[in-house]
């Protein structure tokens, strides 16, 4: 793994910054009903899909540029004015101006989860057979069944999960469902960042009754092989330390590039 220093951290995080944003945008077309808001910020972006929505961050700040008191109490409007906390991620690389500026306000910490690559070489051999199992591209019709198979894989889903999440497997998304005698049980998306040369992996989940079968590992292997077949040369996802996730990606040979925080400051 080659150093993180701030400009591959840029890097880095446009997997996430992007996918927010193509995410928005998918369900902006998709659920004229939903209000959505993309704007820069600080050298990144924050971007607003419902008061209660688990996608809806500013990422990339101090990565390109020094920032400024204006640029977090600006982040605070965007999101107090519309119902919503303030979230922030915090890289370690970024320039220490984020630093002092959050350290002077009431941030809370709400995730600590883990930056994971990938650096896809010539000699990466993968495996995406698991017995039993057929695992195949997802059409862009069957985005609405790849939410409710995510939703299934998780306890405390919101009713209109699967309507909101529908989004993340619509547009330039590249998904594939796992299936047991033509029924799905598991569901992971990613999308490439082509100026980046990446892709992201997110998405993925199985449901409880066909765990520990290797089908999280083998929809991490088809996604990188489609990777590879875009020109990508990084593939990154973003897990929670110790987690079944990280496990499965290190196997593949994924190694931890950085930890970021997310901080929030609650809505007065």
């Amino acid at each position: 793994m080659q150093f993180v220093d701030r400009q591959l951290a840029a890097r880095l995080e446009s997997s996430e910054r992007v996918a927010q944003i193509c995410y928005a945008e998918a369900l902006r077309r998709s659920r004229p009903d939903v209000r959505v808001e993309i704007e820069e910020i600080g050298g990144g972006h924050m971007v607003f899909t419902g008061p209660n929505s688990p996608i809806g961050r500013a990422i990339g700040l101090g990565l390109r540029r020094e920032v400024v008191l204006q640029d977090i109490e600006r982040v605070e409007r965007f999101y107090f004015q519309r119902g919503a906390d303030a979230q922030i991620d915090v890289v370690p690389a970024a320039d220490e101006s984020l630093f002092e500026i959050m350290r002077e306000r009431p941030y809370r910490l709400v995730e600590l989860n883990n930056v994971v690559v990938l650096e896809l070489g010539p000699d990466l051999r993968l495996k995406t057979e698991v017995e039993g199992i057929e695992i195949r591209r997802a059409q862009p019709s069957e985005a609405r069944q790849c939410a409710d198979v995510l939703g299934r894989c998780f306890h405390g889903t919101p009713p209109d999960f699967a309507d909101t999440v529908a989004a993340m497997f619509q547009g330039e998304a590249i998904s594939f469902l796992a299936l047991a005698r033509n029924t799905p049980v598991a569901v992971a998306t990613g999308l490439v960042i082509k100026e980046e040369k990446l892709m992201a992996l997110f998405g993925a989940g199985t449901l409880p009754l066909y765990r520990g079968r290797g089908i999280q590992t083998a929809l991490l292997s088809a996604r990188i092989q489609a990777a590879k077949l875009a020109g990508c040369d990084l593939a990154i996802t973003v897990t929670r330390g110790g987690t079944t996730s990280q496990r499965n990606a290190e196997r593949l040979g994924f190694r931890v590039a950085y930890s970021k925080a997310t901080m929030i400051r609650a809505r007065e």
